[in-house]
């Protein structure tokens, strides 16, 4: 089953974000889920990450959340809203 992990970062934690995001990269490296898709949010500029984006496949949404609270950026508080949805996918 897909699902869609939809953040937005909290006011004021671009310098997290950047001292966190070597572990960020190496969470992901050991492929806690199967991460179909994923990447920052941007400014419409694209010049600042304002969130991040996943596509992930997973057997229900319970092993999403395991994987969304053992990233560095949930536990480093950068992610202020955090939306899960199952997702269809019907073109692509």
């Amino acid at each position: 089953m897909l699902f869609v992990i939809f953040c937005l970062d909290r006011a004021g934690t671009e310098e997290k974000r950047k001292q966190a995001i070597q572990a960020h990269m190496d969470y992901l490296a050991t492929k806690p889920i199967k991460v179909v898709m994923s990447g920052p949010l941007t400014t419409d500029g694209g010049d600042r990450a304002i969130g991040s984006l996943f596509l992930v496949e997973a057997t229900g949404r319970g092993e999403v959340e395991a994987f969304q609270r053992g990233d560095p950026f949930y536990n480093a508080g950068i992610w202020d809203m955090v939306e899960v949805r199952a997702f269809n996918k019907r073109v692509g």
